[in-house]
């Protein structure tokens, strides 16, 4: 029986799974954190997990941003992780992260395949209005400026599922992905069409620590004006936004509700921030898809928040009546299926 390690390294936490190619039955499992841990913390929890798993047949990576060059997923070699590395610019949380699994993975089992399953990859379908952004035509053909997307992998599964679930593929899904990051997607017959996140995993919704979409103009406002840097403003802009920097609280959304249930000014706020970027977003995506058969709520918040997702759902009486669902996000199921068709295994 084939097993398949997989290694979801993401911005604050990892999770890893040993699962049986066929029956997706899991064998092994583990998890850890690294939000606002020093430097190097990653590494160690990845080595010590690795060092939990005995023998597998293949590993399983998720990678953030794959560019406009990984539009599927792909056995690993010395030209993919230099494109990873290459990335890791754009996905400054992520992809340096995911590459360190990957050394880590040689390192312990140098003679297993490894696959690498994108996120942007789902999104590889967006049609040109949604991907393109309004910039001078010469930095968009030169430097590949374009949306790319990110939650692939929670998108394809959340997808999957709402299919079980309902018996047949909603033609006009939406899906919210809130977690540590954040992102909505709109999926029309099974493809991307539209998502909050863009060339990087900044863009969109207000997130743990990402501020999400801010205007432009304020960030050249702060940079020529007032003396900021730029890495002064990345830093910012990715640890020091989002609900973490509004309430003054936590980045833990459940701390959040807790202090905004206590009254606390800036924690509701924080609250109230949040569940508004949400509606207005999933407003956009449902008049891009022009009507909603199904809602997906997925992700740590979207799964467990029930306070949240009340809040969201009661201001979307102005949509018809569709199915809103709450599904566990799997993406590991995700990235074991797309290891299965990268190395041509024939399951069932």
């Amino acid at each position: 029986m084939q097993q398949v390690l997989i290694l979801n390294a993401g911005s604050s936490s990892l999770k890893w799974l040993v699962l049986e190619a066929d029956s997706e039955t899991v064998r092994q499992e583990g998890a850890a954190s690294w939000a606002g841990q020093e430097q190097g913390r990653h590494e160690r929890e990845i080595g010590a997990a690795l060092e939990r798993v005995t023998a597998v047949d293949a590993i399983g990576h998720r990678v953030v941003h794959g560019g406009a060059r990984f539009q599927h997923a792909v056995l690993v070699d010395d030209n993919v992780r230099q494109a990873i590395r290459e990335l890791a610019e754009l996905a400054p949380l992520h992809n340096p992260v995911a590459l360190a699994g990957i050394e880590a993975a040689t390192r312990r089992f140098p003679d297993v395949p490894q696959v690498a399953a994108f996120d942007t990859a789902f999104h590889a379908s967006l049609p040109d209005a949604a991907a393109t952004y309004p910039l001078p035509w010469a930095w968009t053909e030169r430097w590949g400026l374009r949306r790319f997307g990110f939650h692939g992998l929670s998108v394809q599964y959340a997808l999957g599922r709402a299919t079980e679930l309902l018996g047949a593929q909603p033609g006009r899904l939406i899906v919210c992905h809130l977690g540590a990051g954040c992102s909505i997607s709109a999926v029309a017959n099974g493809r991307s069409v539209d998502t909050s996140m863009g060339f990087t995993p900044l863009e969109g919704l207000m997130m743990a620590r990402r501020s999400g979409s801010v205007d432009p103009g304020l960030l050249m406002y702060l940079l020529a004006h007032q003396g900021m840097s730029v890495a002064e403003l990345d830093h910012a802009l990715n640890e020091q936004s989002g609900l973490e920097g509004v309430s003054g609280v936590s980045a833990d959304m459940r701390e959040v509700l807790a202090a905004a249930d206590q009254s606390n000014s800036r924690a509701v706020l924080a609250r109230d921030m949040f569940v508004h970027r949400v509606v207005v977003t999933i407003g956009a995506m449902a008049a891009t898809l022009d009507g909603v058969d199904a809602l997906v709520f997925t992700g740590g918040i979207g799964e467990h928040s029930s306070a949240i997702r009340h809040a969201v759902s009661a201001r979307l009486g102005f949509l018809r009546p569709f199915e809103l669902l709450v599904i566990p996000t799997r993406e590991d199921l995700s990235i074991l299926r797309e290891v299965v068709r990268a190395l041509g295994w024939n399951h069932s």
